[in-house]
């Protein structure tokens, strides 16, 4: 519940408790914290029970941490009936990036010869800037 609290967060928690409540009172206000947080659980533990018992047989299996999207998805792409580890297993990432890094070279040889000057064209140059005479082109809809 608290896994991301640090020792010195821990420590500054308990001196503004201490500072609030002062040191007579803490203990009671401790206890009533930990009494409270206590019915909380039960009451929370009694509506999935309640739940479950409303849901049927069908779902006895249900998990209520189930309902979290990512560990919906985990689960169901650890199921083994979807075979999705043979997919997986047979997919090799480096040969296709191979593939299409070959089809893409061959592309760029084959347009090079093909075109009557053999300039490349470069992608990185800015086009030019209108001169002040000018101007832009005119959108109808954006009025």
């Amino acid at each position: 519940m608290f896994n991301d609290i640090g020792a010195l967060e821990l420590v500054t928690i308990i001196v503004l408790a201490v500072l609030v409540f002062g040191p007579d009172k803490l203990p009671k206000v401790i206890q009533d914290v930990m009494r409270t947080i206590r019915k909380i659980r039960e009451f929370s533990e009694s509506a999935k029970q309640d739940i479950r018992q409303e849901l049927g047989p069908e779902f006895k299996d249900f998990e209520f941490e189930d309902l979290n999207p990512k560990t919906f998805i985990r689960k169901q792409l650890d199921n083994e009936d979807l075979g999705l580890k043979e997919i997986r297993n047979g997919f090799d990432l480096k040969k296709e990036m191979a593939e299409v890094t070959d089809a893409v070279h061959s592309r760029d040889q084959e347009s090079s010869s093909a075109g009557s000057s053999g300039a490349r064209i470069d992608m990185t140059k800015k086009p030019e800037e209108p001169g002040k005479d000018d101007r832009p082109p005119f959108d109808a809809d954006a009025t």
